[in-house]
């Protein structure tokens, strides 16, 4: 038997004890990745170079913290995004890969970008205001680029969800509407400069977070419905 047979079999026997694995790996990459963001909220001063640098240097290792915390949000996020992939392959294998392949892509480039908060740590040391600044532009800019792929991989997983039967529909609906909130803050960072900084000018960030949470918590207290899961994936047989 080969190991997608026996993942198959695996998931067969326990799809509820998936999900709620799911649920956990899920909020545990909300936590590590809002963690990281407030430690990168309160150093970083936009447009004062000296305050953040002094920021930098006196909260260097909660910031270099807070970049762990982020690069494991990712490694973890992996781990989601495959038992996602496990559990709603029964619907459409095309988009379950999708949906995979979408957010596989987001987790390099989000790596590689955290070495521009590491080199703006150097220069603040080194006192060159001004490179460092430039360093944590790249690296919001890169954040934004990233998000390309978070809002992508949101429209086959929404699509999957609403689809599925065996989790609400309206789950999905959110997720699809979602998918906009992260591509509309891309556009509007490199197109329209300073808009994007307020939530106010892309409501569909506020349903892209909703969206994603409330999926996250109806897998770990819910889980998914048994034998629905069970009828598609006899259909895909």
């Amino acid at each position: 038997m080969n190991l997608n047979n026996r993942g198959s079999k695996s998931i067969e026997s326990s799809p509820q004890m998936y999900a709620r694995i799911a649920g956990v790996i899920g909020l545990i990459t909300l936590v590590a990745g809002s963690f990281s963001g407030f430690v990168t909220s309160q150093v970083i001063i936009p447009g004062d170079a000296f305050s953040t640098a002094s920021n930098l240097l006196n909260s260097e290792p909660l910031f270099r913290f807070g970049i762990v915390a982020g690069l494991f949000t990712q490694i973890v996020f992996i781990f989601y995004v495959v038992i996602l992939y496990k559990i709603l392959r029964p619907v459409n294998k095309s988009h379950a890969r999708l949906m995979i392949i979408f957010l596989l892509l987001s987790v390099p480039i989000f790596m590689l970008n955290q070495l521009n908060q590491i080199a703006a740590i150097e220069l603040a040391a080194d006192q060159m205001h001004a490179q460092m600044m430039l360093f944590l532009d790249l690296h919001r800019h890169g954040e934004h680029i990233t998000g390309i792929f978070w809002g992508l991989w949101l429209f086959p997983l929404g699509y999957l969800v609403f689809k599925s039967g065996f989790i609400p529909r309206i789950l999905g609906i959110l997720l699809m509407i979602g998918c906009f909130g992260y591509l509309i803050r891309f556009l509007q960072a490199f197109l329209f400069p300073g808009s994007e900084a307020t939530v106010w000018t892309n409501p569909a960030l506020v349903v892209t977070h909703i969206s994603e949470l409330c999926l996250m918590f109806w897998l770990l207290i819910k889980g998914v419905d048994v034998e629905k899961w069970q009828a598609e994936v006899r259909k895909g047989s």
